[in-house]
């Protein structure tokens, strides 16, 4: 079941990269922005990030199920994430809060054992379902241009 989840989650990954492939990190950011909600204290977390994307060094997006994400904004530049591999979150029992917690990225090489931790400024759930059709939409935008 296990291995399952992993191959849906790396697929999610897969197709949201595809749909925003040609996109700058600020066009994503934007995007995100655009299709995120009012700003939470807090979200609940269970040790399990089912997918993520950088959106240069200031944010990153990160879902927790298949339709629950959350923009995080981060204070000022966090140097290694848009280069990360993975990336980590610290929880209060079960809970990310904003101004408290960070954002830990894994680059798998130069500091690894001790990452730089960036602390979230400002958590804001996303409309999943407005992200997705706005991808598609830029997707088939991209297909119009280059035929």
């Amino acid at each position: 079941m296990k291995s399952l989840q992993t191959a849906l989650a790396a697929f999610a990954l897969a197709l949201s990269a595809c749909a925003t492939g040609g996109m700058s990190d600020n066009d994503k950011l934007a995007l995100y922005r655009a299709h995120a909600l009012a700003p939470v204290d807090s979200f609940r977390y269970l040790n399990r990030i089912d997918g993520w994307t950088p959106l240069g060094d200031t944010a990153v997006a990160i879902w927790t199920r298949p339709n629950e994400a959350y923009l995080l904004e981060v204070d000022g530049p966090c140097p290694d994430l848009d280069f990360a591999q993975a990336i980590g979150l610290t929880n209060q029992m079960g809970t990310v809060y904003s101004r408290f917690d960070k954002v830990i990225p894994r680059t798998g090489v130069g500091r690894e054992p001790h990452p730089l931790p960036c602390r979230i400024q400002q958590i804001r759930p996303l409309d999943v379902k407005a992200i997705k059709s706005a991808e598609q939409d830029i997707r088939r935008e991209g297909e119009k241009a280059s035929s």
